[in-house]
Protein backbone atom coordinates (compact mmCIF):
# COMPACT_ATOMS: atom_id res chain seq x y z
CA UNK A 1 0.00 0.00 0.00
CA UNK A 2 2.82 2.39 0.84
CA UNK A 3 4.15 2.11 -2.71
CA UNK A 4 0.72 2.88 -4.18
CA UNK A 5 0.44 6.04 -2.08
CA UNK A 6 3.86 7.14 -3.28
CA UNK A 7 2.84 6.68 -6.94
CA UNK A 8 -0.39 8.63 -6.43
CA UNK A 9 1.49 11.43 -4.66
CA UNK A 10 4.08 11.67 -7.46
CA UNK A 11 1.27 11.79 -10.05
CA UNK A 12 -0.50 14.63 -8.21
CA UNK A 13 2.74 16.59 -8.00
CA UNK A 14 3.33 16.12 -11.76
CA UNK A 15 -0.21 17.30 -12.61
CA UNK A 16 0.26 20.34 -10.34
CA UNK A 17 3.55 21.26 -12.03
CA UNK A 18 2.05 20.93 -15.54
CA UNK A 19 -0.89 23.19 -14.61
CA UNK A 20 1.46 25.66 -12.99
CA UNK A 21 3.73 25.83 -16.04
CA UNK A 22 0.69 26.18 -18.31
CA UNK A 23 -0.54 29.19 -16.33
CA UNK A 24 2.90 30.84 -16.40
CA UNK A 25 3.85 30.17 -20.03
CA UNK A 26 0.38 30.31 -21.56
CA UNK A 27 -0.86 28.56 -24.66
CA UNK A 28 -0.04 29.24 -28.32
CA UNK A 29 -3.08 30.81 -29.96
CA UNK A 30 -1.56 31.82 -33.31
CA UNK A 31 -1.61 35.54 -32.36
CA UNK A 32 1.75 35.66 -30.61
CA UNK A 33 4.13 38.57 -31.38
CA UNK A 34 7.26 37.55 -33.30
CA UNK A 35 10.36 37.17 -31.12
CA UNK A 36 12.64 40.16 -30.71
CA UNK A 37 15.66 40.36 -33.03
CA UNK A 38 18.70 38.51 -31.81
CA UNK A 39 20.94 41.33 -30.51
CA UNK A 40 23.99 39.46 -31.76
CA UNK A 41 22.71 39.41 -35.35
CA UNK A 42 23.51 42.63 -37.24
CA UNK A 43 20.51 44.36 -38.81
CA UNK A 44 20.08 44.33 -42.57
CA UNK A 45 21.56 47.42 -44.25
CA UNK A 46 19.02 50.16 -45.08
CA UNK A 47 18.08 50.66 -48.73
CA UNK A 48 20.07 53.35 -50.59
CA UNK A 49 18.60 56.87 -50.50
CA UNK A 50 18.31 59.17 -53.45
CA UNK A 51 21.10 61.73 -53.26
CA UNK A 52 23.55 59.57 -51.30
CA UNK A 53 27.16 59.97 -52.34
CA UNK A 54 28.53 57.07 -54.40
CA UNK A 55 30.03 54.36 -52.22
CA UNK A 56 32.59 53.02 -54.66
CA UNK A 57 34.15 53.56 -58.02
CA UNK A 58 34.69 51.98 -61.37
CA UNK A 59 37.83 52.44 -63.44
CA UNK A 60 39.42 54.86 -60.96
CA UNK A 61 42.82 54.70 -59.26
CA UNK A 62 42.33 51.22 -57.70
CA UNK A 63 44.13 51.15 -54.35
CA UNK A 64 45.89 48.06 -52.97
CA UNK A 65 42.80 47.17 -50.91
CA UNK A 66 40.21 47.89 -53.61
CA UNK A 67 37.34 45.40 -53.88
CA UNK A 68 35.08 44.62 -56.83
CA UNK A 69 33.74 47.68 -58.67
CA UNK A 70 30.59 49.26 -57.27
CA UNK A 71 27.57 50.01 -59.49
CA UNK A 72 28.12 53.11 -61.59
CA UNK A 73 26.49 56.41 -60.71
CA UNK A 74 25.86 58.54 -63.79
CA UNK A 75 24.12 61.62 -62.38
CA UNK A 76 25.44 64.52 -60.28
CA UNK A 77 25.55 63.70 -56.60
CA UNK A 78 24.60 66.01 -53.78
CA UNK A 79 22.41 65.99 -50.70
CA UNK A 80 22.31 66.63 -46.96
CA UNK A 81 25.64 65.53 -45.60
CA UNK A 82 26.68 64.34 -49.06
CA UNK A 83 29.62 65.25 -51.23
CA UNK A 84 28.96 67.25 -54.37
CA UNK A 85 30.29 65.50 -57.47
CA UNK A 86 29.53 67.05 -60.84
CA UNK A 87 31.05 67.46 -64.29
CA UNK A 88 31.78 71.17 -64.71
CA UNK A 89 31.12 72.79 -68.10
CA UNK A 90 34.87 73.08 -68.69
CA UNK A 91 35.12 69.27 -68.75
CA UNK A 92 32.03 68.26 -70.73
CA UNK A 93 33.67 67.95 -74.16
CA UNK A 94 36.71 66.17 -72.72
CA UNK A 95 34.57 63.64 -70.86
CA UNK A 96 32.77 62.83 -74.13
CA UNK A 97 36.13 62.31 -75.84
CA UNK A 98 37.31 59.97 -73.09
CA UNK A 99 34.09 57.98 -73.22
CA UNK A 100 34.52 57.60 -76.98
CA UNK A 101 37.92 56.01 -76.34
CA UNK A 102 36.84 54.13 -73.21
CA UNK A 103 33.08 53.44 -73.00
CA UNK A 104 33.48 52.16 -69.44
CA UNK A 105 34.62 55.56 -68.17
CA UNK A 106 32.00 57.08 -65.86
CA UNK A 107 32.92 60.55 -64.53
CA UNK A 108 30.82 60.60 -61.35
CA UNK A 109 32.05 57.14 -60.38
CA UNK A 110 35.57 58.37 -61.15
CA UNK A 111 35.29 61.10 -58.49
CA UNK A 112 34.60 58.48 -55.82
CA UNK A 113 37.83 56.67 -56.63
CA UNK A 114 39.66 59.99 -56.90
CA UNK A 115 38.59 60.86 -53.35
CA UNK A 116 39.94 57.51 -52.15
CA UNK A 117 43.24 58.21 -53.93
CA UNK A 118 43.36 61.76 -52.52
CA UNK A 119 42.91 60.45 -48.98
CA UNK A 120 45.54 57.73 -49.39
CA UNK A 121 48.08 60.08 -50.96
CA UNK A 122 47.62 62.95 -48.48
CA UNK A 123 47.89 60.62 -45.49
CA UNK A 124 50.87 58.71 -46.93
CA UNK A 125 52.69 61.96 -47.70
CA UNK A 126 52.21 63.15 -44.09
CA UNK A 127 53.57 59.83 -42.81
CA UNK A 128 56.47 59.86 -45.27
CA UNK A 129 55.24 56.52 -46.65
CA UNK A 130 56.92 56.43 -50.05
CA UNK A 131 56.02 52.77 -50.62
CA UNK A 132 52.32 53.68 -50.71
CA UNK A 133 52.92 56.78 -52.82
CA UNK A 134 55.06 55.27 -55.56
CA UNK A 135 52.42 53.20 -57.46
CA UNK A 136 49.87 56.03 -57.26
CA UNK A 137 52.06 58.76 -58.79
CA UNK A 138 53.88 59.11 -62.09
CA UNK A 139 57.67 59.30 -61.88
CA UNK A 140 57.89 63.11 -62.00
CA UNK A 141 55.23 63.67 -59.33
CA UNK A 142 56.70 60.93 -57.15
CA UNK A 143 60.14 62.57 -57.33
CA UNK A 144 58.62 65.86 -56.13
CA UNK A 145 56.80 64.20 -53.21
CA UNK A 146 59.82 62.11 -52.26
CA UNK A 147 62.06 65.20 -52.27
CA UNK A 148 59.68 67.04 -49.92
CA UNK A 149 59.60 64.04 -47.57
CA UNK A 150 63.40 63.80 -47.61
CA UNK A 151 63.62 67.53 -46.80
CA UNK A 152 61.39 67.07 -43.74
CA UNK A 153 63.56 64.21 -42.55
CA UNK A 154 66.72 66.28 -42.94
CA UNK A 155 65.14 69.10 -40.90
CA UNK A 156 63.93 66.61 -38.28
CA UNK A 157 60.36 67.75 -38.89
CA UNK A 158 57.17 65.73 -38.69
CA UNK A 159 53.97 66.50 -40.60
CA UNK A 160 50.53 65.83 -39.15
CA UNK A 161 47.52 65.93 -41.45
CA UNK A 162 43.94 65.19 -40.42
CA UNK A 163 41.51 65.01 -43.32
CA UNK A 164 38.15 65.96 -41.82
CA UNK A 165 36.10 65.39 -44.97
CA UNK A 166 35.14 66.52 -48.45
CA UNK A 167 32.73 69.22 -49.52
CA UNK A 168 33.11 68.56 -53.24
CA UNK A 169 35.03 66.58 -55.84
CA UNK A 170 34.06 67.94 -59.25
CA UNK A 171 35.49 66.97 -62.63
CA UNK A 172 36.98 70.33 -63.63
CA UNK A 173 38.86 69.26 -66.76
CA UNK A 174 39.17 66.30 -69.09
CA UNK A 175 40.95 65.56 -72.35
CA UNK A 176 42.49 62.88 -74.53
CA UNK A 177 46.23 63.27 -75.10
CA UNK A 178 46.96 60.64 -77.71
CA UNK A 179 45.79 57.40 -76.11
CA UNK A 180 45.97 58.87 -72.61
CA UNK A 181 42.83 59.98 -70.78
CA UNK A 182 43.57 62.97 -68.55
CA UNK A 183 41.11 64.08 -65.88
CA UNK A 184 41.43 66.97 -63.41
CA UNK A 185 39.39 66.85 -60.21
CA UNK A 186 38.72 69.92 -58.08
CA UNK A 187 38.73 68.77 -54.46
CA UNK A 188 37.26 70.97 -51.73
CA UNK A 189 38.21 69.46 -48.38
CA UNK A 190 38.56 70.37 -44.72
CA UNK A 191 41.92 69.60 -43.16
CA UNK A 192 44.04 70.23 -40.08
CA UNK A 193 47.73 70.53 -40.98
CA UNK A 194 50.60 70.89 -38.52
CA UNK A 195 54.40 70.58 -38.83
CA UNK A 196 56.46 69.97 -35.69
CA UNK A 197 60.20 70.06 -35.10
CA UNK A 198 62.34 67.48 -33.32
CA UNK A 199 61.19 68.89 -29.95
CA UNK A 200 57.50 68.50 -30.97
CA UNK A 201 57.13 72.27 -31.14
CA UNK A 202 54.84 73.61 -33.86
CA UNK A 203 56.73 75.31 -36.68
CA UNK A 204 53.78 75.61 -39.06
CA UNK A 205 50.01 75.24 -38.86
CA UNK A 206 47.52 75.18 -36.01
CA UNK A 207 46.18 71.95 -34.48
CA UNK A 208 42.97 73.75 -33.47
CA UNK A 209 42.22 75.28 -36.87
CA UNK A 210 40.23 73.51 -39.57
CA UNK A 211 41.15 74.87 -42.98
CA UNK A 212 39.15 74.67 -46.20
CA UNK A 213 41.60 73.54 -48.88
CA UNK A 214 40.92 73.62 -52.63
CA UNK A 215 43.18 71.39 -54.76
CA UNK A 216 43.29 70.61 -58.46
CA UNK A 217 44.68 67.12 -59.03
CA UNK A 218 45.20 65.66 -62.50
CA UNK A 219 45.09 61.91 -63.14
CA UNK A 220 46.14 60.03 -66.28
CA UNK A 221 45.54 56.57 -67.74
CA UNK A 222 46.43 54.92 -71.04
CA UNK A 223 43.09 53.78 -72.50
CA UNK A 224 44.78 51.15 -74.66
CA UNK A 225 46.39 49.47 -71.67
CA UNK A 226 44.88 46.54 -69.83
CA UNK A 227 46.02 48.19 -66.59
CA UNK A 228 42.95 49.93 -65.03
CA UNK A 229 45.10 52.09 -62.74
CA UNK A 230 45.14 55.86 -62.95
CA UNK A 231 48.17 57.81 -61.73
CA UNK A 232 48.41 61.27 -60.25
CA UNK A 233 50.48 63.41 -62.63
CA UNK A 234 49.97 66.98 -61.37
CA UNK A 235 48.86 68.85 -58.23
CA UNK A 236 47.90 72.49 -57.82
CA UNK A 237 46.37 74.56 -55.04
CA UNK A 238 43.60 77.00 -55.89
CA UNK A 239 43.62 80.36 -54.15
Amino acid sequence: MGNNYDIILIGLVAVFLILRLRSVLGKRTGNEQPPARDPFTPPAPPPPRVGDAPQGNDNVVPLPTANAPAPRQSSPTSGPGGIRATVLPTATAGVAAIRAADPDFEPIGFTGGARAAFTAIVEAFARGDTATLKPLLDSTTYASFESAIRGRIERNEKAETTLIGFEASDVAGADMEGTNAVVTVRFVSEQINVVRNADSQIVDGNPNEVQKVVDLWTFRRDTTSGDPNWQLVKTESEG
